[in-house]
């Protein structure tokens, strides 16, 4: 487990809002977006899986979504416009002059991700990771599970579903507010569109994750995916060496 600090860095977004970013090791630029309520430390530095890239010759580019981590957390609803975090991940690729790269994400940044190959991004290779299809498809399912959380904080039983995700909510230091916001910004994508994506790609679930929908599913409905399965759940995959391991195989192939 990773345990040094790595400092961020900062730019302006499409809109004004300064997001952060932290990178770790030197080589071929790979961005990796974490998932809702969760961090780029937590996501990748925390559990090995940037340094386990960065052996293999990465540069790896972390953002902190806007509303989480180190970026900016503005209450303001009109700061949250549909698409906001897809505009904001083609704005750092700008930033930061990348043409030839890789790009990934685990759950809302694997949604993240695929709303950037819709829009016209670019990678040479794709990392989905703790997304399934209906997670893709059809965004309101999950975003009304976390609507129900943080609208109802410290109600739920010790144990259930909504107390773990408000136990993970406190462990990442995350705001309410700007995390409701979030939610505002998820937007479905296509099937169609979803089907004409033409980037080699690698969609990694774990063997217990069924939060977004099938993993295997999205992996046959891209053009050029396979499948990977690891051990664990949604929350626990994360955790799993083999997550990094996955994506690193994949990348250096």
């Amino acid at each position: 487990m990773a345990t040094s600090p790595i400092e961020p860095q900062f730019f302006e977004s499409f809109d004004g809002t300064c997001l952060a970013w932290r990178e770790m090791g030197e080589g071929r630029p790979v961005v990796l977006i974490h998932g809702y309520f969760s961090t780029a430390e937590v996501n990748w530095i925390k559990y090995g899986h940037a340094a386990k890239l960065a052996e293999r010759g990465f540069r790896v580019i972390m953002p902190d979504l806007r509303g989480h981590g180190s970026s900016d957390k503005p209450h303001d609803i009109a700061a949250y416009p549909p698409d906001a975090l897809m505009r904001d991940g083609l704005a750092l690729v700008e930033h930061l002059g990348l043409t030839d790269y890789d790009l990934g994400g685990y759950s809302l940044g694997g949604r993240t991700t695929m709303r950037m190959l819709a829009n016209g991004a670019a990678p040479r290779r794709t990392v989905l990771s703790g997304m399934g299809l209906a997670g893709i498809v059809s965004t309101a399912g999950r975003g009304g599970y976390f609507r129900h959380v943080l609208t109802n904080l410290g109600s739920f039983p010790r144990g259930s579903s909504e107390w773990m995700t408000e136990a993970f909510l406190k462990t990442t230091g995350g705001d309410p507010v700007a995390l409701l916001n979030i939610l505002e910004t998820f937007v479905d994508t296509p099937l169609d569109v979803i089907e004409a994506i033409d980037v080699p790609a690698v969609v990694i679930t774990g063997g217990e994750d069924d939060d977004n929908g099938s993993g295997a599913e999205l992996a046959d409905a891209l053009g050029h995916a396979i499948y990977r399965e690891i051990p664990g759940n949604h929350m626990s995959a994360v955790t799993k060496p083999e997550l990094g391991q996955a994506i690193a195989d994949f990348l250096s192939a």
